[in-house]
């Protein structure tokens, strides 16, 4: 099939709330992409933070082929062996008691904004409904969750929205505890905002944000699609910042280039849901089970160390391009989520600079008009960042010329 395919065959049978670069990649290995045209092109983005140990890695690879020839899906009046593999080793891993898989990072806060009201309504009554959520925080694209989001832009089509939700600046905690009250069901927030701008939380912050909830009785919900699978270095943000939540969602690495979601929760919580109260067709399928299986079992300690390493690399990088060519105001993040943001006359053309470095060989994402994004492979050899950071000097120098 390759070639025989185009770009304008996008515009002409998709519909169009995406626009893809005018090339099409046909293969990957680790963190190289080559296009239909035979171009190869450093990956940088990690298909926006899913592609945790790269693409088409083998071990990946070989645990797919082998349960494609045993059990597809069997559906949700049964379990299987590879889903309960999963809950158990994240449940080992991590402060939760119960799993529930769905499909994506926008089921996974789904289901959990679903069981924080729940919960809030079977504990305390039906008036414990306000959820708390951050500007500039993205949670997904269902109504519920991008209503929760923090960004007008993705929401206001699609009035009357839910009710219920008050949105706050980040990291303040003056804001959050004059708004918190017996009313607030639930409290969720990314531990470093990702498509809105790669904003680390502030420690304070989220012990504030414990402290708060518990005082108040409300749940503490971690959107970890983005963070976690390693991506901080850590298995899930959460223990980097040592504030563990009430409910965790999951999603992107989990599966490293697989669709697969989860919510962690403890057991209080997760006890509300009850059979016939909340459920899906797909999650938890043994093929997305088998492959995230095989993604935890690399996610080593050797592994996790390394992201740090690859994280010092990027920033240093950065910080040379930015002193010759003036490019950048902050270069923050934790881990491998790294932005770049755009200082004086580039501002506003972080899509610009990624068309260019695409041009390049370059694959990198944008958070917003004026921040360039990173989330490579956890595993992406340190050569491949070298490179990289050529090609992209390369698209910083034609934008600024």
């Amino acid at each position: 099939m390759s070639g025989s395919m185009t770009r304008e065959d996008f515009d002409a049978y998709l519909v169009p709330c995406f626009a893809p670069a005018p090339f099409i990649p046909v293969r990957a290995a680790g963190s190289r992409v080559w296009d239909q045209q035979g171009k190869e092109y450093i990956d940088m983005a990690g298909g926006i933070a899913v592609n945790a140990l790269g693409h088409a890695h083998p071990a990946l690879a070989q645990a797919l082929q082998d349960q494609l020839a045993k059990l597809w899906h069997i559906g949700n009046g049964y379990t299987n062996e590879p889903v309960l593999q999963l809950a158990k080793t994240l449940v080992q891993s991590t402060f939760a008691d119960k799993v529930f898989f769905c499909n994506s990072g926008a089921e996974a806060n789904e289901a959990a904004l679903k069981l924080a009201r729940k919960y809030a309504h079977d504990k305390f009554g039906g008036e414990k409904s306000e959820i708390i959520a951050f500007n500039h925080a993205f949670h997904g694209r269902t109504l519920f969750t991008v209503s929760v989001g923090g960004q007008p832009k993705y929401s206001s089509d699609y009035a009357p929205l839910p009710q219920g939700i008050t949105h706050l600046p980040y990291n303040d905690i003056e804001a959050v505890t004059a708004a918190i009250s017996s009313r607030t069901c639930a409290v969720i927030v990314e531990p470093i905002i990702g498509e809105g701008g790669v904003i680390p939380a502030d420690p304070a912050f989220l012990q504030a944000l414990r402290t708060l909830c518990d005082r108040h009785h409300a749940t503490l919900i971690f959107d970890e699609v983005q963070t976690g699978a390693g991506r901080t270095g850590h298995l899930y943000a959460y223990q980097h910042y040592n504030v563990v939540p009430d409910i965790l969602t999951s999603a992107k690495g989990l599966g490293g280039g697989f669709p697969i979601g989860a919510m962690l929760a403890k057991e209080a919580w997760a006890q509300v849901f009850q059979p016939g109260t909340h459920g899906t067709t797909f999650g938890g399928n043994p093929l997305a089970a088998t492959v995230a299986n095989a993604v935890l079992a690399h996610l080593d300690a050797p592994l996790l160390a390394g992201v740090g390493e690859r994280h010092a690399l990027i920033v240093d990088q950065l910080n040379a391009i930015s002193a010759r060519y003036d490019a950048f105001s902050a270069v923050r993040g934790t881990g491998l989520l790294i932005g770049a943001e755009l200082a004086g006359p580039l501002r506003g053309k972080a899509k610009t600079l990624t068309n260019l470095a695409a041009e390049e060989g370059l694959i990198a994402l944008i958070a917003g008009p004026d921040v360039l994004r990173f989330a490579p492979a956890l595993n992406i050899p340190l050569a491949d960042i070298a490179e990289a950071f050529v090609r992209l000097d390369r698209a910083v120098a034609r934008l600024t010329r």
